[in-house]
């Protein structure tokens, strides 16, 4: 699984939809979609018993983008972060503290636009399993682990719609034990179980 998870992920970010954005780095992103923010998050995953898991967040009900929902540790582009990888790992360490250190970087996934004005990169790394995660209680609610599997299965992907600032909008769901994977989160997971299968 390490080896195809390897071959599936981009060496350079690339976005959704067919536009590629080559070896474009937080400037370019800038310049090119000056109405979306740049923001960068970590796809953490650690291997346990030969099986994959996945690292995922809660975000606390106060805050003002996305409150409650479960997603990936990440956040947007700071004018100190000299890269999306830098932004990714320095969220992480923030949020949930869990070291660069540990992280081995191995590529992207397609970046992710979303319907809140966020261009997400998403970093996937490999995670040593010997960490122990110090949550920012300002931001995380909690922090679990999911199934690779599990959250990678097409048949755990539902498809449902709502309307948001006036237009239908559809979105991917994933319900892992009650806990609801949706939006960005979840389109990014289904991005990331079809390039496993394109690259089986």
């Amino acid at each position: 699984m390490r080896h195809l998870i390897r071959q599936s992920v981009l060496s350079e970010p690339s976005i959704l939809d067919e536009i590629n954005l080559g070896d474009m780095e937080i400037e370019q992103l800038r310049a090119s979609f000056p109405n979306l923010t740049p923001a960068a998050v970590l796809l953490p995953l650690v291997e346990r018993d030969a099986e994959f898991y996945l690292i995922l967040t809660q975000r606390t009900e106060h805050l003002h983008n996305h409150a409650g929902q479960i997603c990936f540790p990440g956040g947007r582009v700071d004018a100190s972060d000299e890269t999306l990888i830098a932004t990714a790992l320095r969220e992480t360490e923030e949020e949930i503290g869990l070291s660069r250190e540990l992280i081995e970087v191995v590529g992207y996934l397609d970046n992710y636009a979303t319907a809140t004005g966020f261009l997400i990169s998403t970093v996937v790394g490999f995670v040593k399993p010997e960490f122990d995660l110090k949550l920012d209680s300002f931001e995380v609610a909690d922090a679990f682990e999911v199934p690779l599997s599990f959250v990678l299965n097409p048949e755990n992907h539902q498809r449902e719609s709502r309307f948001f600032k006036g237009q239908q909008r559809s979105y991917y769901v994933i319900d892992y034990q009650g806990k609801i994977i949706w939006g960005a989160t979840a389109g990014i997971l289904v991005n990331f179980s079809r390039r496993l299968f394109q690259a089986q």
